[in-house]
């Protein structure tokens, strides 16, 4: 009781004085933006992501946050719970693993006299165990936040108020029993049904920043828990504090249902372009612009401004020609992804080179060989806007994105032949979340890559891969499967061999006309499969829509990722449609063909995209077999964070860090995994990111 009057003064003495500053949103124990057991309508920024962790016996929880919209929230947790063996554990040690997917979406912000409201859905699509819908008000009052909700299922099993929405229908005041068993199922009957009870709570932002204080009122009272008997509640309200250590890292601790204490922390990050990407200072310096308002006189040095080019602008030279008073230089953007970034340090060195005859400066991207686009820059507009001596928008008024067609020009200079062979090395991590021999399986590899040349658009390219830590030694379950095992035999590759080659495949790509790509392909062409295919993609230049076909016969690969060969065999193949800004910033993919196991059906792939290049995706796949025989999951589904390496790194580079999240690996809706794919070969092809990213022409 002391606790609890020390808590109510400290929250009554922040209502007398008027703080200026404003609690910030935190994690839950679920995850989300929340007080502890219950949400409030906050949210994270646009593009943060938040991966944390909470303990409340007997329930630890594991969870990925991610904010793609400023007014959507979506999370992914897997839950341990001790008191529960899992069914398909064979060492007798394992505990229950529930995986659950949530969503919030904000109805209306706050303004002076209305709070910010939100209506959220918990743990759909899964074994329901935690599943629960709520609609929820948050208003601040200085340092106070306050929320009021009300929720149904888990949030609401008090169910001590009638249901309102009742009044309505009367098959609302009944809730079924839905998802369950091997879980998949989106439970629609279910959604707001059956009692509710009302939640919230005041979260105070104390004098001293870093601590901010909670009380919660929640309306689950615990009884017939799954958890079992142990789980008992004393008490309704929550107390909690969390102690942010810097905008990265905070912990959380509290006193749950009167009698239990809680522990958590959390890891947050902005990915969005409002974050300040640190300073390349690993990258070399860009060239000075040209001194003088005269423009040079006599021959150029083109071997010396290829060199130059690669250099300081990443641009591996091709050819340099000029088309009446256009400069073009063509070939490929080896090291700036930012469209601007290589542009504008590459008419530097141009400006500084080229002739009095020259007004337009071009760069003719190729990507494997394969014309792209060309993006051209007036020549005396840029120089002015570098120099501040005239606005940015004038010079991005005049740059050009248009589409590579044969002209009338003269070669000044062909660059040599390049080395045909390049190689790197590499760290590697894989994972496998939430299985009956581990909460946490992974591995640390190293691995060797190395591409050769044998002409333009065609390259062989491979990668060895050396384990270097893992516990995988555990890993000893092996799935059931009613269907071929395509993926379930996941463990025999991962613990068959030290050493393995993932991949090993030749490639030709080429442009077969002006708005349409082609690519084959042959070898072993990813972890569990080797074969021959081939991909079409119809790409209009800076066009929303872009429409592909892949098609493939392929072979299951031996265990130890050798030149081994199994019997299976399969001719897979999908239909793909790509569309950009049905929602703004984002990217939609429709796909439909034939999967792995043999079975037909499609996938929905929604991602946003930000102009730094992050990209936050979800997927989903359905087919024609049925639940029972895809097995536990329904049908296959997870979600993907993709973050360029030059957003969190000091040197500029076009490679990428992706997290995938998969809550079960099944049979059923299996993709083969291609190491490339021509929309992502092609994707300088849409001028948007050159013009969000413009401003970086002056690096």
């Amino acid at each position: 009781m002391k606790l609890k009057r020390r808590l109510i003064a400290l929250a009554v003495c922040a209502a007398c004085n008027e703080l200026a500053a404003q609690p910030v949103p935190l994690q839950g124990d679920f995850g989300g933006v929340g007080l502890m057991q219950t949400p409030t309508a906050r949210m994270m920024g646009e593009g943060n992501v938040s991966f944390g962790f909470s303990k409340v016996e007997p329930y630890g929880r594991l969870y990925l946050a991610l904010q793609p919209f400023e007014w959507f929230e979506g999370v992914f947790r897997y839950t341990d719970i001790d008191t529960v063996a899992y069914a398909a554990d064979v060492t007798g040690k394992q505990s229950t693993k529930d995986k659950g997917f949530d969503f919030k979406v904000r109805v209306w912000e706050e303004s002076r006299w209305l709070p910010q409201v939100a209506v959220g859905l918990r743990d759909i699509g899964g074994t329901s165990l935690f599943s629960g819908e709520y609609v929820v008000a948050s208003k601040r009052w200085n340092d106070l936040d306050f929320s009021l909700g009300m929720g149904w299922g888990y949030l609401a099993k008090r169910g001590d108020i009638e249901n309102p929405l009742g009044w309505f229908h009367d098959g609302f005041n009944t809730r079924p029993n839905g998802g369950g068993g091997q879980g998949g199922t989106v439970a629609l009957s279910s959604f707001f049904r059956g009692p509710a009870a009302l939640f919230g709570g005041v979260q105070w932002q104390t004098p001293w920043e870093p601590l901010q204080l909670k009380l919660e009122y929640e309306g689950n009272n615990y009884r017939n828990d799954y958890g079992g008997p142990t789980v008992k509640q004393d008490s309704a309200l929550n107390y909690g504090a969390s102690y942010r250590l810097n905008d990265a890292l905070t912990f959380h601790a509290g006193w749950e249902r009167g009698n239990t204490m809680m522990i958590g922390v959390t890891l947050q990050g902005d990915f969005s372009p409002r974050s300040v990407s640190p300073r390349k200072v690993s990258d070399p310096p860009a060239e000075p612009v040209r001194a003088t308002d005269a423009r040079p006189e006599g021959p150029a040095n083109w071997p010396d401004i290829a060199q130059r080019l690669e250099k300081s602008a990443g641009f591996r030279v091709d050819r340099i020609k000029q088309r009446e008073r256009e400069l073009v230089v063509e070939g490929e953007q080896r090291r700036y992804r930012p469209g601007p970034t290589g542009l504008g340090r590459a008419a530097r060195v141009l400006d500084k080179a080229a002739g009095p005859d020259v007004d337009w400066l071009t760069l003719a991207e190729k990507r494997d060989g394969m014309p792209l686009v060309e993006n051209s820059v007036n020549r005396e507009s840029f120089r002015d806007a570098v120099r501040d001596e005239a606005p940015l928008a004038a010079v991005q008024r005049t740059v050009e994105h248009a589409e590579p067609m044969p002209r009338q020009e003269t070669t000044l200079y062909e660059a040599p032949p390049a080395d045909p062979l390049t190689w790197g090395t590499s760290l590697g991590y894989r994972q496998n979340l939430g299985g009956p021999d581990g909460f946490v399986l992974y591995q640390f590899n190293a691995n060797l890559e190395a591409e050769y040349r044998l002409a333009p658009g065609t390259w062989l390219d491979g990668r060895l891969s050396a384990n270097l830590l893992n516990n995988y030694d555990k890993f000893v379950y092996t799935a059931p499967s009613n269907l071929p095992r395509v993926r379930t035999l996941v463990r025999e590759y991962l613990v068959s061999s030290d050493i393995t080659m993932p991949v090993l495949q030749a490639t030709h790509a080429r442009r077969l006309e002006p708005e349409v790509y082609g690519m084959v392909y042959a070898g072993y062409l990813e972890t569990m499969f080797a074969g021959v295919g081939g991909e079409m993609l119809y790409r209009p230049l800076n066009s929303p829509l872009a429409v592909g076909f892949n098609a493939n016969w392929v072979k299951q690969r031996g265990f130890k990722q050798d030149f081994a060969l199994r019997d299976y065999d399969v001719f897979t193949g999908h239909v793909s449609a790509y569309y950009r800004d049905l929602l703004p910033g984002t990217l939609l993919t429709l796909s439909a063909g034939r999967y792995l196991a043999g079975d037909w059906g499609g996938t929905v792939d929604i991602a946003r995209e930000f102009s730094n290049g992050v990209r936050m995706g979800v997927w989903a796949t359905q087919t024609n077999v049925s639940r029972e025989q895809f097995g536990e999951g329904s049908f296959d589904k997870g979600f993907y964070l993709s973050v360029p390496f030059d957003v969190m790194g000091t040197r500029s580079t076009r490679d990428r860090a992706n997290l995938v999240i998969q809550p079960l690996i099944r049979d059923g809706g299996a993709r083969l995994q291609r190491e490339r794919s021509l929309y992502d070969m092609t994707e300088e092809r849409d001028s948007r990111f050159l013009h969000q990213n413009f401003p970086q022409i002056r690096d």
